[in-house]
């Protein structure tokens, strides 16, 4: 109950405020309102001129059309629909709700948001044609934390109808508070660019919002490597002969170059060593019309970067280069594979470019045949001249890709036109085009393996060049290439089609030695210890050395090969084994004439297509030099020890290995030496993350 007294109070505050508050200005008013009406026509389109369009639009329904508009507004128009946003989120919230309760938290880095639940199909708004109309679910304002309202580059989350888009990929609705994550180029560009994306998910009522910069982390794989453990410290007393294959591969560097540039340290099993150091041109002795072999051996001996009290034995064979106008007429099948997994950039597209640059490259005597295999195997060109480009390009550009990977069926038939365009005296090729996901006929590698050794005694070759990331089989290719008679390749850009495809051609496709091997004798009176970096998947039996059955490597034209051993002196503080007390070779008691030899080197090859292999040998000496070449290949040498995680490095780094990189790139004709070391400071980089 009030008393009188307060009823005067009440009546005396009224009576002021009204006294206070001036009279209503009619024409104050009306110039008002005429000037919101003004800025609000000024808001309702872009301010560049209409264009026509013969382009009729899509009739869209009533909240098409708003969020059209909406989307498109200038930012003063977004600052009002932001507004209205708000109002309408307030709007469905009971009057009275404590706000700060069931509050919508965002996660932390790297937590992700719980999926939000589908808008059920059966319920409409604003419907029409006597169809019942459902209220939307409420919203919590603090679905938007206060961050995002204290800063308009913020989140943003506003309930509305899926816009006309499609969905974003399944790891586009995990986000993080830096962002969208798991986009990938062509996302961004669909969903949004620059420091702004824009994600609105079809058949979700949340569209979200944000300024934030965001990055794409490396997608899950089924790739598969060929490799093996690093090769194991060797006492010379116990086991004083090394025996392998020689490697002229090069899939893992450029493998090594991917994945550094797409943000992530390669899986060790994709680091094959001798590959890396054989990728680089190396200015080695070419043979002499003196030698009797097609190549000539370079040796060196000097102090190991990374250990100063063990050596590098350095082995460089330099193949002679073919004459250009002697060559044979070149027979090549392309087989390409046109399955489903080549759907993409980095694969089919980049193929077709990459074998249009080769085209150049060849002469009119040659001929070109085109294989296709994805669920069955067809021809999609005849034996065509090389001089008829226009007829192998049409071809190449006709691929497309779809279905299974019927791997088997594509390299019979390869195998068999091969054979029917060659002559005597003429070099047949089959250079395979992959991503080695074989999955339909033998995709076994051992049965593949089985396969191709079969093959290569017709005298037909086997090239295999892999394409795009992901689903990547490099352990098939090296099997089908190491048993082909041929070698493996990893194209992953244009340029390095360019390298494989026409700068070195003719050691790709002109073969000047044949099941080439590398036998190491070591003096266990000089060398207590030593190892072979890398070549971890050629390594041989001794007796496999003899043995002309057993298949191994082969050279081609201008082709150099490099294989690095780190040893350790007889005496040295760096020795990790005890020496024998009862071995007679540790006690000096060694012919005189050897006494001083690090060891013996045997080299085994073939003439092409000959049965039996030639010799030659020459022991080792001190000749502690070494020179650009030989440093700038161990360089590379510590570099894939590093990405391997070898535990013989001791405190030498990237930094080491950039520094030694560095000094030693030479004339570097091409840029290759300079790369590597730009991929050495990513790595180091990487690592350090």
């Amino acid at each position: 109950m009030t008393s009188r007294k307060d009823d005067i109070d009440l009546d005396a505050l009224t009576s002021a405020m009204q006294a206070a508050t001036p009279a209503p200005d009619a024409a104050r008013r009306a110039e008002n309102l005429a000037r919101a009406q003004e800025n609000f026509e000024a808001l309702q389109g872009s301010l560049a001129e209409t264009r026509q369009t013969s382009i009729r639009p899509e009739k869209r329904g009533l909240l098409d059309g708003v969020f059209q508009m909406i989307m498109t507004r200038t930012m003063a128009g977004l600052t009002a629909t932001t507004a209205i946003v708000a109002v309408g989120i307030l709007f469905f919230i009971p009057f009275g709700q404590d706000l700060t309760r069931d509050r919508i938290a965002l996660p932390e880095t790297g937590a992700a948001l719980d999926p939000i639940p589908p808008v059920d199909a059966d319920a409409t708004i604003g419907a029409t044609d006597g169809q019942e109309t459902a209220a939307p679910s409420p919203v919590s304002a603090d679905a938007v934390s206060e961050e995002a309202r204290d800063n308009a580059d913020g989140l943003v989350m506003a309930e509305a109808e899926a816009p006309p888009m499609p969905a974003p990929p399944a790891t586009a609705r995990d986000q993080t508070s830096g962002g969208l994550a798991g986009l990938t180029n062509a996302d961004a560009v669909q969903y949004g660019s620059g420091n702004s994306a824009v994600i609105a998910q079809q058949g979700y009522g949340t569209a979200i919002v944000t300024s934030e910069p965001y990055a794409a982390p490396p997608q899950p794989t089924t790739e598969e490597f060929a490799n093996e453990d690093d090769n194991p410290l060797r006492v010379t007393a116990e086991d004083p002969v090394s025996t392998f294959s020689i490697d002229v591969d090069t899939a893992s560097y450029s493998i090594i170059r991917s994945s550094l540039q797409r943000g992530a340290l390669p899986p060790a099993d994709a680091v094959r060593i001798e590959e890396m150091i054989n990728y680089f041109p190396y200015d080695y002795a070419a043979p002499s019309e003196d030698d009797i072999s097609p190549f000539r051996p370079t040796v060196n001996v000097f102090e190991t970067p990374w250990n100063p009290d063990t050596r590098l034995l350095h082995i460089g064979l330099q193949g002679e280069m073919p004459v250009v106008e002697d060559r044979p007429p070149l027979n090549l099948v392309f087989l390409i594979d046109t399955s489903g997994s080549m759907n993409d950039p980095s694969k089919l597209p980049l193929l077709v470019q990459s074998f249009r640059l080769m085209l150049d490259e060849l002469s009119p005597e040659d001929q070109v045949a085109i294989v296709e295999y994805a669920g069955s195997a067809g021809v999609a060109l005849v034996p065509t001249p090389a001089s008829d480009r226009a007829a192998i390009t049409r071809a190449l550009n006709g691929l497309g890709a779809g279905g299974s990977t019927n791997g088997q069926g594509g390299l019979v038939q390869a195998y068999a036109l091969a054979a029917e365009m060659s002559d005597e005296g003429e070099v047949s090729r089959v250079i395979l085009a992959t991503d080695g996901d074989f999955n339909v006929g033998i995709s076994d590698p051992d049965a593949l393996t089985d396969f191709i050794s079969d093959q290569r005694e017709t005298g037909i070759y086997l090239s295999v060049l892999g394409f795009g990331r992901g689903n990547l089989q490099d352990d098939t290719m090296q099997a089908l290439a190491q048993n082909g008679n041929g070698t493996a390749a990893f194209i992953d850009t244009l340029n390095e089609a360019q390298r494989v495809l026409v700068d070195q051609l003719s050691g790709a496709l002109y073969p000047i030695a044949d099941d080439v091997k590398i036998q190491v004798e070591f003096n266990p009176a000089v060398i207590a210890e030593y190892r072979l970096i890398g070549y971890e998947t050629r390594a041989l039996a001794r007796e496999d050395f003899n043995n002309d059955a057993v298949d191994a490597g082969e050279l081609g034209a201008g082709h150099s090969v490099t294989a690095i051993y780190e040893i350790t002196p007889v005496g040295s503080p760096a020795r990790l084994t005890d020496p024998l007390r009862y071995d007679a070779a540790e006690t000096g008691e060694v012919p005189e004439d050897v006494a001083g030899e690090l060891g013996f080197i045997r080299l085994r090859w073939k003439e092409p297509g000959a049965e039996e292999s030639q010799l030659i040998d020459f022991p080792i000496t001190d000749t502690d030099s070494a020179g650009t070449e030989a440093e700038f290949a161990a360089a590379i040498a510590g570099f894939g020890q590093l990405l391997r995680g070898s535990d013989f490095l001791g405190d030498w780094d990237y930094a080491d290995a950039i520094a030694l990189a560095s000094a030693n790139r030479g004339a570097d004709a091409f840029g290759y030496r300079n790369e590597a070391v730009q991929l050495m400071r990513l790595a180091e980089s990487l690592s350090q993350n």
